[in-house]
């Protein structure tokens, strides 16, 4: 399996993007995907993650209500709606899928491959 990340770009505060995550190969051994974040200087953050299926997400606490991550099966992508940016919101967004762990998780080791990381940059 394969991970190619889009989407990324400069955006003023209050502003949208929409991250694209498309998965090629063996998709079928992928239990669920996420998205992960880092900033410069910091750790990586979960941001959200989503079942294979769609039917379960999570989101941190800090994009609830802002994001939505949804599933595109017909294209094997996921994808990130963030809206209402915020300068905060600025990193390196990385997406993740976990082809060994039944479930949906937001702990960043239960994911075996990941992608490259596109750059998200909110200015305020």
């Amino acid at each position: 399996v394969q991970l190619q990340a889009s989407g990324g770009g400069l955006v003023q505060a209050g502003g949208s993007l929409r991250l694209s995550c498309a998965a090629s190969g063996r998709t079928f051994s992928i239990y669920s995907m996420a998205w992960f974040r880092q900033a410069s200087g910091k750790e990586r953050e979960f941001v959200s993650a989503i079942s294979w299926s769609g039917d379960t997400t999570y989101y941190t606490n800090s994009v609830k209500g802002r994001f939505t991550i949804s599933r595109d099966n017909a294209k094997n992508t996921v994808n990130l709606q963030m809206n209402r940016l915020k300068p905060e919101d600025t990193g390196v967004y990385y997406c993740a899928a976990n082809r060994y762990y039944s479930g949906t998780y937001s702990r960043g080791s239960i994911y075996d491959l990941w992608g490259q990381g596109t750059l998200v940059t909110v200015s305020s």
